[in-house]
């Protein structure tokens, strides 16, 4: 076959039809397991920040001001939101849940994703060994009486060592969850 410009585009529209019809299908196989685990994540996340409940929050989401809210159920009745929410930290977003009992207490946190820098700002997510971070700090707290804001700020909530930028970014998620649970307990106080 000689070599010109009909035959190279012919063979190179081949390619890029093969390629893309292998990436569609990797796709269309991997897809339903990749939403099955993200779906998994966050419930887990819902059973770490809320008390012991009896329905499946994450059927019944609320989205209010591009956050999620699961509303936690025992028996009929509510026993605590978890609120997911972003914030912009150093390295980018940190994705975290933020449950609340029904009078606003802080009940727990737990960060689902984060990108902070390893050994600095990484310490959000918490593990043995490290220091208490700012999520430790919060739970059993209410905002109303508390304020949520590294101590650099004028706050009651101790910052990273040599991550202040992270603190603030996890508190301001906190604080912008909070914004969302004031939301909802206006909405049900309306209806």
């Amino acid at each position: 076959m000689e070599s010109n410009f009909k035959n190279m585009t012919v063979v190179l529209g081949t390619i890029c039809l093969v390629c893309s019809l292998l990436l569609g299908s990797v796709y269309a196989v991997t897809k339903a397991p990749i939403d099955q685990a993200g779906v998994a994540k966050v419930n887990e996340a819902i059973s770490q920040v809320v008390p012991a409940f009896d329905n499946v929050p994450s059927d019944e989401i609320i989205k209010i001001d591009g956050s999620e809210v699961y509303e936690a159920k025992q028996a009929g009745k509510t026993v605590g939101y978890a609120i997911k929410v972003a914030a912009a930290g150093f390295g980018g977003q940190i994705q975290m849940m933020v449950g609340f009992l029904p009078d606003g207490t802080i009940y727990n946190t737990s960060v689902i994703s984060h990108s902070e820098t390893p050994g600095l700002g990484a310490k959000i997510a918490g593990s043995e060994g490290q220091e208490a971070p700012p999520r430790a700090q919060i739970v059993g707290k209410n905002p109303r009486t508390t304020k949520i804001a590294v101590k650099k700020d004028g706050g009651d909530i101790d910052a990273i060592t040599a991550s202040t930028i992270t603190s603030r970014a996890f508190l301001k998620g906190v604080e912008t969850a909070y914004e969302v649970f004031l939301k909802i307990k206006s909405d049900e106080q309306e209806q």
